[in-house]
């Protein structure tokens, strides 16, 4: 791919499948989930990636009373804050979190205080000072609320603003709050992000003078 260059002065990083692979855990949580309501793994798999749990349930049952979803959510949250096997980082997410020194950013996960912290740390990953967490906001993505709030937190508009994400709600969140994104890996693409990098190993950072940030992909 020939090398694009954008320029930001904040950046909003999804974690899950953007600086964390954790589909290991979240495949083993999710399929134990569909057998339990009979429901094709396969299918749900489609469905959950970045969204909160109890947003995918309702689009998978969406007959079921939101206080069912809620209860479910936070037992499978507790689930997989506790099965860590096989979460590591997405490749270069370590460096390029330490390229980040002096650059406003922010993390915008769909994942709680506790699983978000569970999952960066056994991926061995530093977790960025600005946090926007499932307790952050009212509406999971695709609504923007988590990245609008991560922006405003950082001072920074919107429209200055680069998001990096995998999975197709965050990046139509991405979109709605009018940023530009960047798609992380495999799931990306499909879903029409601004550009594309295989992982971050494709992403440097480069600090201007003026306070804002260039990135070269690719």
């Amino acid at each position: 791919m020939p090398a694009t260059v954008l320029t930001a002065r904040a950046l909003l990083l999804d974690m899950d499948g953007t600086l964390v692979n954790s589909d290991a855990v979240v495949e083993r949580v999710w399929r134990r989930w569909a057998g339990r309501h009979a429901l094709d793994g396969d299918e749900v798999m489609k469905v959950v990636h970045g969204r909160q749990g109890h947003a995918s349930m309702a689009v998978l049952l969406p007959d079921r009373p939101l206080e069912q979803n809620l209860a479910d959510n936070a037992r499978m949250l507790a689930d997989e804050t506790a099965d860590m096997d096989g979460v590591v980082e997405v490749p270069g997410a370590a460096a390029f979190l330490d390229s980040l020194k002096g650059v406003p950013h922010a993390l915008v996960t769909s994942a709680d205080v506790a699983l978000s912290t569970a999952r960066m740390t056994a991926a061995g990953l530093v977790l960025p000072e600005v946090r926007i967490t499932a307790e952050s906001v009212g509406a999971s993505k695709p609504d923007p609320e988590g990245f609008l709030k991560g922006a405003a937190e950082l001072g920074v508009d919107p429209a200055d603003c680069v998001v990096l994400e995998d999975s197709g709600v965050g990046i139509a969140a991405g979109r709605a709050a009018g940023m530009t994104v960047v798609g992380v890996g495999p799931r990306a693409g499909a879903h029409g992000p601004d550009a594309v990098v295989r992982d971050l190993t494709q992403v440097r950072v480069e600090a201007l003078a003026d306070g804002s940030v260039r990135l070269h992909l690719g």
